[in-house]
């Protein structure tokens, strides 16, 4: 039937027939609205779910990094009991022997700051290069303004065998982040030490280099493990996980204190207290020349 023999509809019909269409539009649009109202409830679970995650994580984290370390433990592999790694030539470390520490053996701290500080195995020795010991942490930003003002002439006089360099990475400034930075670091380091001591300066310069801002939480345990990975040295994260040398570090920090110590970088040349001020290659020159 063509359309003009169709049968025209009356007034009432068409009503009939647009309220029927509004009405099938109405319902489309309830049920889409049904549906986004379920996806947007959707979208809010799974990001509360993992809002719950991220905090979790975080909150274990932060009770891991902030856990009760031990009182006693190992020292790495090539570093001494008062908390420091010696470089020489080049890459070379100086070896040592197995050993553990203990706070218990820390002397108790005196009650004012001495007049001179004496530092453990810092004097000078007949016939050998000037010994330099540095007190250093490694979220300490003067630290890292030390080792921009003398890390290469350091390292320099050391490769001409005019020094040896021992740096004692101590945990002062735990306080100034939220997971133990400092005191993390250094287990790092001594962890990159004990299994790779020919990548120990590398990793040092890499934790400077990187240095975060005081009163956040510092390189997480993840990117330290990945900060040894990325200068191939070898994997710390056993060592990392189970805080292997952090009570190597404690005891360094405590006894760090104990002598006088009160700020990173203290620095000595071959026993002998630099104040900070004047040339310490001026200083570590007359000690080479002291020594004849």
């Amino acid at each position: 039937m063509s359309p003009a023999n169709e049968p025209r509809l009356s007034k009432a019909e068409k009503t009939a027939q647009a309220r029927e269409k509004a009405r099938a539009i109405r319902e489309e649009q309830l049920k889409k609205e049904k549906r986004n109202k379920l996806l947007v409830g959707w979208g809010i679970v799974a990001a509360v779910v993992v809002i719950i995650t991220v905090i979790a994580f975080v909150f274990i984290g932060n009770a891991q990094n902030n856990a009760p370390v031990a009182d006693q433990g190992p020292t790495p592999a090539n570093g001494n009991v008062h908390g420091g790694i010696t470089l020489l030539t080049n890459t070379e470390v100086v070896k040592s022997e197995p050993a553990s520490v203990n706070v218990a053996d820390v002397p108790a701290p005196l009650a004012t700051k001495p007049a001179t500080v004496t530092v453990p195995a810092g004097e000078a020795e007949a016939g050998k290069p000037v010994k330099v010991v540095a007190y250093i942490d490694f979220i300490c930003p003067a630290c890292k303004q030390f080792e921009t003002a003398y890390g290469e002439s350091l390292t320099n006089l050391r490769n001409e065998g005019k020094i040896s360099l021992e740096y004692r990475a101590l945990g002062f400034l735990d306080r100034q982040s939220t997971t133990n930075y400092s005191s993390r670091a250094a287990n790092a380091a001594a962890c990159v030490v004990n299994s790779s001591p020919e990548k120990y300066a590398e990793f040092f310069d890499l934790l400077f280099e990187r240095q975060p801002a005081e009163g956040g939480a510092g390189i997480s345990d993840n990117d330290l493990k990945k900060m040894a990975t990325e200068i191939a040295a070898a994997n710390i994260d056993s060592c990392i996980d189970s805080k292997q040398f952090r009570p190597w570090v404690k005891v360094a920090t405590q006894e760090a204190a104990a002598i006088g110590i009160t700020g990173t970088p203290t620095v000595f040349v071959d026993g002998k207290q630099w104040d900070g001020r004047s040339d310490l290659n001026a200083e570590i020159q007359a000690a080479s020349d002291a020594k004849g």
